[in-house]
């Protein structure tokens, strides 16, 4: 009986533990895009070390701010321009539905090479490209061969390039909502709320912004509430899956286009 009684004890300490209860978190991440071409973007090293950021290659300061970043011990994301359906201008270290898959990995090793420190790679734009299988095979067979991960930034909600991720065998993420579609400090503090809402159905939510001024001070401001709410903000790679998605359970989304955010 005593014995019984300890275990029960035991049971009951373990489930209400400090390390119980900080698992039982709701998680927040946010990834910031497009860093690299503004100097400005160096007032970003000023928000919290867990906020990621997703640098675009060949850019004037994106070398020297993974650098800066990664002695911070901030996660650093190669942000990858990729095809969309509106032509838009991609700048280097773009992936085309031209390219060859010699190409596409050529140029995503120049990309590699020129930002340091990278664990993980998202796209920049992409809307086109992340909807056609083949370059995403590719891609994925890069990112598996250097030991990388892929976070989805769902510019068309027809992506296959999750799916091609999982079937390859890359760990994969995909992001939940952008904070900053219209840069105005008063919408951008409704999707933050919007994101500690989401999270809190959810428990573990991927936010991508960009380093706008108008974003950062929002950021900074609204970052205090969400230990207010019980949510924890966390890097990026705190949300990768613990164990593989069985590919039979995925099915590839529909073929047909659409755009949802450039």
């Amino acid at each position: 009986m005593h014995i019984f009684f300890s275990l029960i004890i035991l049971v009951i300490f373990s489930f209400f533990s400090p390390d119980a209860l900080a698992q039982s978190k709701d998680k927040i991440a946010i990834v910031l895009d497009d860093i690299g071409y503004r100097a400005t973007d160096k007032s970003a090293l000023q928000l919290p070390k867990q906020v990621t950021f997703s640098v675009l290659p060949h850019t004037p300061f994106g070398r020297e701010l993974a650098e800066r970043g990664n002695s911070q011990q901030r996660e650093i994301l190669l942000h990858v321009p990729m095809e969309s359906i509106n032509n838009l201008l991609l700048g280097p270290g773009a992936l085309t539905s031209s390219m060859d898959e010699a190409n596409v990995k050529k140029t995503l090793a120049a990309s590699m090479a020129d930002i340091p420190h990278v664990i993980g790679v998202n796209n920049h734009m992409g809307s086109r490209l992340t909807q056609m299988s083949e370059p995403m095979a590719w891609t994925m067979q890069f990112l598996k061969d250097n030991d990388l991960f892929f976070l989805d930034s769902r510019t068309s909600k027809y992506s296959q390039a999750e799916y091609v991720a999982r079937r390859v065998g890359v760990p994969s993420l995909h992001r939940h909502m952008f904070l900053d579609n219209k840069i105005d400090e008063k919408y951008i503090e409704q999707q933050f709320h919007k994101l500690i809402s989401t999270s809190k159905q959810e428990g573990a939510v991927i936010a991508i912004a960009h380093p706008h001024p108008e974003t950062l001070r929002v950021i900074k401001k609204m970052l205090p509430t969400l230990a207010m709410n019980g949510i924890e903000l966390v890097a990026i790679s705190a949300l990768l899956p613990a164990r593989k998605v069985s590919i039979s359970q995925q099915r590839p989304p529909s073929s047909h286009e659409k755009s949802l955010s450039e």
